[in-house]
C-alpha cells in the first residue's frame, strides 16, 4: 500500500466521511510496549491518547458506559492473550477493503460498498486513515473470513463477524499495528 503524506485535517475529513454514520469505535494509541496486543488494549481502555492528538471517533454510548465504571465499554474486559488469540493478520489491500466495509451497516446493509455510487471515495479515505500507519504496517481482524486466509475479498462477500469482543450481537474489528503507533476501527450491531 503505498503511502501519501497525511496531516490531523484529513485524517478527520476522512475519518467523519467513513465513519461517521455508523455505530462505531476509531482510535489511535502509541507503542509503549513490545507487544502491539497490550498497545492495542490500552486503546480500547482508553488509558492512553492519540500520540499526534488527531481525532477520534465513537458513539455517546460508550461514553455512557464508561461513566458507569466499564471501561473498556463497548468491549468486554479483555487480555492481551485475548487479543492474540481473536485476531487474524490480513493484508494491506484486505484491510483496506474492510475498514471501506465498516463504513455501512455490514451486518444489515441493503447496498454494500460493492454496489454504492461513492465505492472510490469510500475506499480513498479507508487507505488514507491506514496510511497514517506507513508502508510497513501489520493489520489484523476479528472477522472469520480471514480464518483461511491472509487476503479474503471484503468486498465482494458478504462480512461475518467472528471472535466476539462485545456483548452485542455483532462486533467486527481491524487493527493497524505500526512501530510507532496502533489503530483500532470496530463497528458493532448495536442490537
Amino acid at each position: 500500500m503505498p503511502t501519501r503524506t497525511i496531516n490531523a485535517a484529513t485524517w478527520e475529513a476522512a475519518l467523519l466521511r467513513l465513519l461517521e454514520e455508523v455505530y462505531t469505535f476509531a482510535r489511535s494509541g502509541p507503542r509503549l510496549h513490545e507487544d502491539w496486543a497490550e498497545d492495542v488494549r490500552a486503546v480500547m481502555e482508553r488509558s492512553v491518547a492519540d500520540p499526534r492528538g488527531w481525532s477520534v471517533l465513537e458513539t455517546h454510548t460508550h461514553r455512557v458506559g464508561r461513566e458507569s465504571g466499564y471501561p473498556f465499554y463497548p468491549f468486554r474486559a479483555l487480555t492481551a492473550e485475548d487479543l492474540r488469540a481473536g485476531l487474524r493478520p490480513i493484508t494491506a489491500g484486505a484491510a483496506v477493503e474492510l475498514l471501506a466495509s465498516l463504513a455501512q451497516e455490514w451486518f444489515f446493509e441493503g447496498s454494500p460498498v460493492r454496489f454504492r455510487e461513492d465505492r472510490g471515495m469510500v475506499l480513498a479515505d479507508a487507505r488514507t486513515l491506514l496510511d497514517r500507519f506507513g508502508p510497513d504496517a501489520a493489520f489484523r481482524t476479528s472477522s472469520d473470513l480471514a480464518r483461511t486466509c491472509d487476503a479474503p475479498d471484503f468486498l465482494a462477500r458478504d462480512l461475518e463477524g467472528g471472535h466476539p469482543f462485545t456483548d452485542y450481537m455483532m462486533d467486527l474489528g481491524l487493527i493497524a499495528v505500526s512501530a510507532d503507533e496502533v489503530g483500532v476501527f470496530w463497528s458493532f450491531n448495536a442490537n
